[in-house]
């Protein structure tokens, strides 16, 4: 057993580069270490952003008055606020993508879900979405409630079985699975959830509409959680969940899959 999790563990990563390579996303986001390691202490450094990461050590004269002017060139300044929706719900009977639409609940939903994000008040950046078909109509409709925004698809946020969870599941999964959709759910949470660039002055706010077991897997990974505690939480159709990341790379989680804005008749997951 321990032999088979080993070469599952490193030919995953080799996995990760050719799923970032084929679906056109950033190939310089590092594909290694997965599943990722679990420390009960924070690292700081969990996106690499740190601004010791982001420089060339080679290229001072040794002064320390320019490590110091380097370091505080490349400091964050400023907060980002990710709000990760859940799709409405759906079709599950569809037997292809195209087939698996919003039901009429669903839209009723995405709807709500729109109308809550609009309410908060805040002026969102842009919109990433998952490409299956129910992520991208959520989107669509939630769009329709913010005016003009940028709305973007990535395969990277497309549902899958992140990591082999603990306790086990009664859904039963060989590990191939696993090993498919880790290395690629992983490269998600290395693509979209990090500190803001050093170069951002204003707090952001960034909408992504993807999928229950995505969402669950990013929280725990964000947090520094034990990643195989992904399965633990629950998340209804349309809720919002919230992280905020602080420019010294502290991690808040503010909303944990809050559906509160919708009528219990509304509700499903």
């Amino acid at each position: 057993m321990f032999l088979r999790r080993a070469f599952l563990a490193g030919g995953a990563a080799l996995f990760a580069a050719a799923v970032l390579k084929h679906s056109g996303e950033d190939a310089n986001i590092a594909a290694v270490l997965w599943p990722p390691t679990f420390t009960r202490s924070w690292d700081p450094n969990w996106d690499r952003r740190e601004p010791r990461s982001l420089i060339n050590l080679n290229d001072l004269r040794g002064s320390k008055e320019d490590l110091k002017s380097e370091l505080k060139k490349y400091k964050a300044r400023a907060r980002r606020h990710i709000f990760l929706v859940r799709h409405g719900q759906y079709n599950v009977a569809g037997e292809s993508d195209p087939e698996r639409v919003l039901t009429s609940l669903g839209r009723e939903q995405a709807n709500l879900t729109g109308q809550r994000l609009a309410n908060l008040g805040y002026t969102y950046n842009e919109m990433t979405y998952s490409t299956l078909q129910r992520a991208k109509e959520t989107s669509e409709i939630i769009g329709q409630h913010l005016g003009n925004m940028k709305l973007t698809g990535s395969d990277l946020l497309r549902e899958g079985a992140p990591i082999r969870p603990d306790p086990e599941s009664s859904d039963w999964k060989p590990d191939v699975v696993y090993f498919e959709d880790g290395p690629r759910i992983e490269s998600a949470f290395r693509t979209f959830i990090h500190r803001a660039d050093h170069e951002q002055r204003d707090e952001s706010y960034e909408i992504i509409v993807c999928h229950d077991n995505v969402i669950r897997y990013l929280v725990c990974r964000a947090l520094q959680l034990p990643p195989e505690a992904w399965l633990r939480m629950d998340l209804n159709h349309g809720s919002i969940t919230e992280l905020v990341i602080h420019h010294d790379g502290h991690v808040t989680l503010r909303m944990l899959g809050d559906a509160g804005y919708m009528p219990t008749s509304k509700l499903s997951c």
